[in-house]
């Protein structure tokens, strides 16, 4: 069992047993003392912004919260004990006072829309039914559409005595102002990374978590999380082969594209701004301190040597304008052609020593 749960005790009654709780990480310990603080002098927010990159635990925070505000017997840690009836209403699922508010599974935008936040924002059902709280997650609230924003809003300046609407999102900026300066920011950060490499072993034991680490920008989560898929180094491993043959002339950029759309947008966005970065830190410095990928360091210093840094910042800028929208309903297959083909311009220019524009 991940060392991110507390194990509840088994019953020997016919109720089954809920499942396991959220408990603070070691990263967001000192949060979630600020937060029971907040609690115990009954000065806490009615609105939480949780915010954070991919893989920090902030959700596993926003959950832990809304299981302590929920049961009936917090420890003195602050945490749910997991025996209550409200925690066996949270282990199954069905607490009337916890409510989550997500995108529409049927959209294909994505988005959060206003009757999901109708549903909730009424006063009566901000009312406790049976817990001392009412809790409503809205994850990941940077979805949320102009429509529901706006609803939302209403509910945040006027909130009932007892409900906590707790925002997760990892790209806050794209809330409305008059939302973020209603809530109370609190962000969860990358921790160090001697703390998060101790956090990985005690839940797997293996050598490569550093490395494992490093590409997962330091997010543990994340790294454990992928760490699990078997594909997941290999297909990097095609990423870059794609990478380095159409910098070196050798590949179609067409077809390289095609290969790396079956993978997903998503993730060679990510790997090829992790390239270009070490390409960029390589040119300037032959040891550079920190590299997104130094299991490839020799592979990539010597293609840095042949690098115009001026042009490859501003693809880098590209790739990582590129990598913000790839979750927007533009065509992705045409995005990475069109970044393909820019690197092969790019890649060209290096080889005749011609210099070279990106765009």
């Amino acid at each position: 069992m991940s060392p991110t749960r507390a194990e509840s005790a088994s019953s020997k009654s016919a109720t089954p047993s809920p499942r396991p709780f959220e408990i603070p990480l070691p990263w967001t310990e000192s949060i979630w003392s600020r937060l029971q603080a907040s609690r115990a002098a009954d000065r806490l927010a009615h609105g939480l912004l949780i915010s954070g990159p991919n893989g920090v635990g902030k959700r596993a925070l926003a959950r832990a919260l809304a299981q302590s505000l929920l049961c009936q017997t917090p420890n003195a840690q602050g945490l749910a004990c997991g025996h209550c009836a409200d925690c066996h209403l949270l282990a199954a699922g069905s607490h009337p006072d916890l409510i989550e508010v997500g995108p529409d599974p049927e959209s294909k935008s994505g988005e959060i829309p206003i009757d999901a936040v109708r549903l909730f924002a009424g006063r009566e059902s901000l009312t406790p039914s049976r817990a001392p709280w009412k809790v409503a997650l809205i994850d990941p609230a940077d979805r949320l559409n102009q429509a529901a924003a706006n609803a939302l809003l209403k509910t945040l300046e006027e909130p009932t005595g007892h409900s906590i609407l707790c925002l997760i999102g990892e790209r806050i900026g794209r809330l409305p102002a008059t939302i973020r300066s209603r809530c109370l920011l609190i962000p969860v950060p990358i921790p160090n990374e001697a703390q998060a490499l101790s956090w990985l072993e005690s839940c797997e034991p293996r050598e490569d978590w550093p490395l494992r680490l490093r590409l997962a920008h330091g997010a543990p989560l994340r790294a454990l999380t992928e760490s699990a898929d078997d594909t997941w180094l290999e297909q990097r491993g095609q990423c870059l082969h794609g990478f380095m043959e159409i910098a070196r002339g050798r590949g179609d950029p067409i077809t390289v594209a095609g290969r790396w759309n079956e993978i997903g947008a998503g993730r060679i966005l990510d790997w090829l701004a992790g390239f270009m970065g070490d390409l960029l830190r390589l040119s300037v410095c032959a040891a550079p301190p920190r590299l997104d990928h130094p299991d490839r360091r020799d592979e990539l210093a010597a293609l840095a040597q042949r690098l115009d840094p001026a042009v490859g910042h501003r693809f880098l800028k590209h790739l990582l304008e590129a990598r913000a929208l790839s979750e927007s309903n533009l065509n992705q297959h045409l995005l990475l052609e069109s970044l393909a083909i820019d690197w092969s311009r790019i890649g060209q220019s290096a080889r005749t020593g011609t210099g070279g524009s990106s765009r």
